[in-house]
Formats: C-alpha cells, sequence, structure tokens
C-alpha cells in the first residue's frame, strides 16, 4: 500500500531549545568553542553613540560575516534568508527560535559605517589569533592574486574628468570646508572613521605610512596623476559610474571587462593562513603591489 504524507505541524514544545536540536559536533559549535569575538566590542565602540536604541550586537555582525564566508554566500539578503533557514546558524548567533532576525539592510548600513579599516583591523586580529595558536610557519610565504569581475557593465564608462566634475558639484551643493564654518563636521571626502584608532602607536603607523604611500596605505588605489614614459591607461581617463573603482581586466576569450586584483599573502605552513589582503583595480598587476605586502610581513 502507498503512502501518503499529510503536512500537519503542531507548535513545538516549550522545553524543546536550539542548544538541543544542534547536534554536539556541529561546525558551528567548534568554531563558537575555539573563536572569541569579543573583542570586535572595543574595537567599534568609538563608532556608536553613547545613548539611543541599542544596536544590532557588533559580535553578531561579525560572526554573519563568517557565514557568509563559510556558506559562500554574495549578499546580506541571501545570507539572511540561509540564516532564517538554519537552526545551527540561528545556535551561532545566539537567536532563539521566535526571536527576529537583524534584516540585511542594518548589516549594509552597519558595513558601510564600520568602513575599511575596521575590517583590515578584524582581519589583522584574527591572523594574530592564528599565530599564537601556532597556525603560522612563518618560513614561507606565497603571492598570488585573483582577477575578480566587477558586477558593473562597460557602456557604464564615461570620461573621468566629466565623473569628477559631477562628483565635485554634489560636494560643493552639500558643502565644503572652504565654505563651511570651522567648527562643522568633516565634508564627504573626510576619513570618517580615523577615530577608531585612538592610540598614540596607531596614529604613528598612520603617519608613516602616508609618508610611504604604498599600496597598504591607499587601500589599494593607483596614484593616476602620475604619467610613465607618456604612456597612460585607458582607466586614467575612463571610469565606470556603476563602480567608479574597477577598471578594465582581461576576459579570458579577449573581451575586456571590468573588475579587480584580490591579491594575497599565504603562510606556507599547513593551515595555508591568508596573511594579507589586498584588493586592487585591475590594472595593478602583481609585480607592483608585491614589496609592499612583503613589508607588512617584516
Amino acid at each position: 500500500m502507498m503512502g501518503t504524507k499529510v503536512r500537519s505541524f503542531s507548535p513545538l514544545p516549550r522545553d524543546v531549545s536550539l542548544e538541543e536540536l544542534v547536534p554536539e559536533d556541529h561546525f558551528y559549535r567548534r568554531l563558537e568553542a575555539r573563536l572569541d569575538l569579543s573583542f570586535v566590542r572595543e574595537l567599534v565602540g568609538p563608532l556608536y553613540a553613547k545613548g539611543g536604541r541599542p544596536s544590532v550586537d557588533p559580535v553578531v555582525f561579525f560572526k554573519l560575516q563568517l557565514v557568509m564566508f563559510f556558506e559562500d554566500l554574495r549578499s546580506e539578503r541571501q545570507l539572511m534568508g540561509v540564516v532564517a533557514d538554519r537552526l545551527s546558524l540561528r545556535w551561532y548567533l545566539g537567536y532563539d527560535l521566535n526571536e527576529p532576525l537583524p534584516d540585511y539592510s542594518s548589516l549594509t548600513r552597519i558595513r558601510e559605517r564600520y568602513g575599511l579599516l575596521t575590517f583590515r583591523r578584524f582581519f589583522e586580529r584574527i591572523v594574530e589569533e592564528c599565530a599564537q595558536a601556532g597556525l603560522v610557519w612563518g618560513e614561507e610565504l606565497f603571492f598570488d592574486a585573483t582577477k575578480v569581475e566587477a558586477n558593473a557593465s562597460m557602456e557604464s564608462r564615461i570620461p573621468r574628468f566629466s565623473a569628477e566634475a559631477h562628483l565635485g558639484e554634489l560636494f560643493k551643493k552639500e558643502g565644503t570646508p572652504e565654505t563651511e564654518g570651522e567648527g562643522d563636521a568633516p565634508g564627504p571626502c573626510a576619513d570618517a572613521h580615523l577615530h577608531a584608532l585612538p592610540t598614540a602607536e596607531d596614529r604613528e603607523l598612520r603617519a608613516k605610512n602616508a609618508k610611504r604611500g604604498d599600496w597598504i596605505s591607499k587601500n589599494g588605489k593607483p596614484d593616476r596623476t602620475i604619467v610613465r614614459h607618456g604612456y597612460r591607461r585607458k582607466s586614467d581617463y575612463e571610469v565606470s559610474l556603476t563602480d567608479p573603482d574597477a577598471s578594465l581586466i582581461q576576459h579570458k576569450r579577449g573581451a575586456s571587462r571590468l573588475g579587480y586584483h584580490a591579491h594575497y599573502v599565504v603562510d606556507g605552513g599547513k593551515a595555508r593562513i591568508i596573511l594579507s589582503v589586498l584588493v586592487t583595480p585591475a590594472e595593478v598587476m602583481e609585480n607592483q603591489r608585491h614589496p609592499h605586502l612583503m613589508r607588512t610581513q617584516g
């Protein structure tokens, strides 16, 4: 006799908890036991006001970033869809079955507030913990770069001077340092996240990097004011309105696309820990940034 499954669901008993539903040997249980992310509250503390409505816990935010990496997800919207469907992820984040999860749009705003500097400090702290755990060999380093195609159309390119003039007009309307009073907030071009690094050691490091002018201190952005031997790349006088940081990259079949180079320094030990990462426009080749990434490992 062929059976027929009737779809009928009853409410869960009150004494059922996620602790019982997630297996003891699950990956995220092992991750929670070995990686303490409580340090991020001190890292991002200066970016929050003293009063007001409580935000998403910074520990939860960075756990979600790790989940996005481990699950190979590409967006916050997709990430929260997966979290809502997985008991193990709810357990890892500390959210009960009947507790509403953070909205994906909140994650986007938090990421923009933190900025690149905060994520770099988070990455460096994780590398330090890997070294303390004995996972970094340090005797051999591997350097490599990966092409990453941007989500931008080739038809979105316009002359760079036209785009810069347009942006200049927008910022001028909002107010620039020349037109605002000395007591006003910094303009849109100011680095709003420098106060996240308050120590004297960090200030000295930033000053040193500014004088050195390497790829790390410039966050991978090339200096387009320099003309070598009378030659300039197309990216020096063209820019995409969709993704201004991307530049032309050669596709496998010969066609050009907009994209980036993701540069890596990997430890030669068995764990293959990534020690440094730098994302640059596609025009920046490996030989240009290798010495600077090596310097960060000194």
